[in-house]
């Protein structure tokens, strides 16, 4: 029998909350991030050394963000898992939820404990492996930042596992403010530091705020009741096996896509000087308004996912999906015309200054254009994958990833090797490879459950189309702009990208409005209520 939950709009309503004060601190939190990017950008540029630190730093953060970020596998085995265990958020947590946050923390540290004594022993083999076409220069350095870094790997896991606990509780500020704190120290030591010729300072500054990261958090999680105590019995606990089962495939899942990553760095370090950091940027920038809406929204949904699922309210998921994504599309398809139109404006704005010259902020700009057709496709998987987490399923989303690795691969081949398309055949090859794995997850969730895509993606034809129109316009405004607008450098930048957000804004939501579009009604009806 299906069970429905109560409150319905009560509970959008606490969505819709938790997701505005979640965008907010992410915000807040990107925001310093960028500083961050400037400042690396302003001493370092898009050089050798720049390179070194960033592959160095992609395996680390596989521990720290992909593993152990909000969204990642530690964080949502906790929350799919934990959330079930837990009938009251005013009480302090019982003893067998105890036991098995300890047995899952302590074998969390051996594994990444383990996994840290051999890179440490190896860095230099691991990093000659994946930059094979890089110069020995490069690898050295790259080799010595790994050694830095190392520690990432352990406080990675913990991490993940304190962010699941807090988001149960709905201690939703704290785990999307504490990346601020790495970003600062980043910042602090960079500009301490500004002779630093080897990247060494930026590789101890990354370490030192991974640990102050993990020492904020470790109060309130004790202060909920949550005490460690080293458990070693990994086989007699029903629950941790749960977690095993969620977890592996996952974390195989998230190794898949970083893969993917070092197949790019790969065919990268054959391109040019600067192209690895240049495709960082463009990630960073690409994540920049990508990752507050996906986190905003995702992750007050997701627990919410796990009971739907627990109580076999099927409809319940259909609702909340379509209308999480739908509100997705609608707000990434401004971002994509945005980045089209004024992405080098943005990119030149942001970053060139310093050690950061004209020759890189193309490089980043194009980049960013091949991979800013991939949004849509990115928060549709990054959703459906929250639906299949809540079902205790990880092996599928794993399974499709896996076998995007050869397309990967192939697509890097064609692109790089044969079509010589240098760093924007690099980030298109990503594009694609998100849309197979979101095409292949939808259509694999719709066999496990009548998913109701045809109303969802009827509103968003609607909305491409508004899109296309938004598009011709803006890039019509921003070509006379450019002729017709005289200013300093500056203010000519800052003025031409406010003009096409609102050319952007002033003709897309009329157009989704003219179409009876859901989402842009109601923001209409909450933006006229705020103001009333």
């Amino acid at each position: 029998m299906t069970t429905t939950i109560s409150g319905d709009d009560s509970k959008t309503t606490s969505v819709l909350k938790a997701a505005w004060l979640i965008a907010v601190v992410t915000i807040v939190s990107k925001l310093i991030g960028f500083v961050r990017d400037i400042i690396i950008a302003n001493y370092y540029g898009a050089s050798l050394v720049s390179d070194a630190y960033y592959y160095a730093y992609q395996i680390p953060s596989l521990s720290l963000i992909l593993l152990g970020g909000v969204g990642g596998p530690f964080h949502s085995a906790t929350v799919a898992i934990f959330s079930k265990l837990i009938p009251s958020l005013k009480n302090k947590p019982d003893e067998v939820v105890n036991k098995l946050y300890s047995t899952f923390m302590t074998a969390t540290i051996l594994l990444f404990l383990l996994l840290s004594v051999v890179i440490f022993m190896f860095p230099r083999q691991i990093m000659g492996l994946i930059i094979s076409s890089g110069s020995v220069e490069m690898i050295n350095l790259a080799a010595t930042h790994l050694k830095i870094m190392t520690p990432l790997l352990i406080i990675g896991g913990i991490v993940g596992i304190y962010y699941g606990i807090l988001i149960i509780y709905k201690q939703f500020m704290l785990p999307n403010l504490s990346p601020i704190i790495m970003s600062i120290a980043i910042i602090v030591v960079v500009m301490a530091v500004p002779d630093d010729t080897k990247g060494y300072a930026l590789a101890w500054a990354t370490t030192v705020g991974a640990i102050l990261q993990l020492i904020i958090q470790y109060p309130n999680v004790r202060k909920l009741g949550f005490k460690l105590k080293p458990n070693f019995e990994f086989t007699n606990n029903s629950h941790f096996k749960e977690i095993c089962e969620l977890l592996f495939p996952a974390v195989l899942s998230s190794t898949v896509g970083q893969i993917h990553i070092y197949v790019d760095m790969f065919f990268t370090s054959s391109i040019s000087e600067g192209a690895w950091t240049a495709i960082g940027y463009a990630n960073r920038v690409f994540q920049f308004p990508v990752g507050i809406l996906v986190t905003a929204f995702l992750v007050p949904l997701f627990p919410i996912f796990a009971r739907l699922v627990g109580d076999k309210d099927y409809d319940g998921i259909r609702k909340y999906f379509n209308k999480g994504v739908g509100v997705l599309f609608f707000a990434a398809i401004p971002i994509i015309i945005g980045i089209l139109v004024v992405g080098l404006d943005s990119v030149r704005l942001v970053f060139e200054r310093g050690a950061f010259d004209a020759e890189a902020t193309f490089m980043v700009t194009e980049a960013l254009w091949f991979l800013s057709v991939s949004i849509l496709p990115y928060v549709f998987r990054d959703s459906i994958t929250r639906v299949y987490y809540s079902f205790n399923d990880s092996a599928t989303p794993f399974t499709v990833a896996f076998s995007s690795i050869v397309l990967k691969f192939l697509l890097n081949v064609l692109f790089i090797s044969k079509l010589q398309m240098g760093i924007g055949g690099i980030t298109l090859s990503t594009s694609l490879v998100t849309l197979f794995n979101a095409c292949v997850l939808g259509i694999l969730m719709n066999k496990k459950m009548s998913m109701d895509y045809k109303s969802l993606f009827i509103n968003l034809f609607k909305m491409l189309i508004a899109g296309a129109v938004t598009f011709a316009v803006c890039l019509a405004c921003a070509y006379e702009y450019d002729i017709l607008v005289h200013l300093p450098s500056l203010i000519f930048e800052i003025v031409k990208i406010l003009f096409v957000f609102i050319v952007c804004m002033a003709v897309y939501v009329p157009l989704n409005l003219l179409m009876k579009m859901d989402y842009a009604s109601e923001l209409a009806i909450r933006l006229k209520n705020k103001l009333s």
